[in-house]
């Protein structure tokens, strides 16, 4: 499924051409933690997507509203009480799972809510993590550019881990793309890539 070209304005960032290639033109999209809405704006422009965005901080959510975005302003701890089952073809979960506290439940209504998911976070198990870890510091890399003191993600985990939960809750692997520095990664993902994107859904 190949990606339109598109204006310089909308930054076609490697993480999301590989979710665009999962998403159906003129599909309905649901994006948690959308920030800025800069996703938002990139897969409407490329698949045609009816999107709506959920986002917490205030700032982010006048990004989106300037933008003529939809956007809910909600606290995903919360739940997604407020949606009804299989209400989007697509939910996507972009880099926010590791600042989640209540992961499992998360996880449990996104693809309640989503006939299917995406999902992507920063693989702590990076040959350049293991190797700052062993030097006795905390890393801090493009992945996870955060120093230990003032980060937004409350988990660290791995590709291995995140496969071992969604077996754990019974949720379908689908596809996966693993990418470092915006190039795929094919071998020995778990050491080498930086930044894993899943398509999953409910079983």
């Amino acid at each position: 499924m190949g990606l339109e070209t598109v204006p310089r304005s909308i930054p076609a960032r490697s993480d999301f051409a590989a979710i665009a290639d999962w998403i159906e033109p003129n599909s309905s999209l649901l994006d948690l933690g959308c920030g800025d809405g800069a996703f938002l704006e990139y897969i409407h422009r490329v698949r045609n997507t009816q999107n709506y965005g959920v986002e917490i901080a205030d700032n982010d959510v006048l990004a989106c509203v300037k933008k003529g975005l939809n956007v809910i302003q909600q606290d995903l701890e919360g739940g997604l009480a407020l949606f009804a089952d299989k209400s989007f073809d697509t939910v996507v979960l972009s880099q926010t799972l590791q600042t989640i506290h209540e992961t499992e439940s998360i996880l449990s209504e996104v693809v309640r809510v989503g006939k299917q998911c995406v999902v992507s976070f920063p693989n702590f198990a990076h040959w350049s993590h293991r190797l700052a870890v062993s030097f006795g510091r905390m890393p801090v890399s493009k992945s996870l550019p955060y120093e230990w003191f003032n980060t937004p993600n409350v988990r660290v985990l791995t590709i291995a881990d995140f496969e071992a939960l969604a077996h754990r809750l019974g949720i379908d692997i689908l596809g996966r793309v693993v990418l470092h520095e915006g190039q795929r990664v094919n071998w020995a993902v778990n050491l080498f890539g930086s930044l894993a994107i899943y398509r999953v859904r409910g079983a």
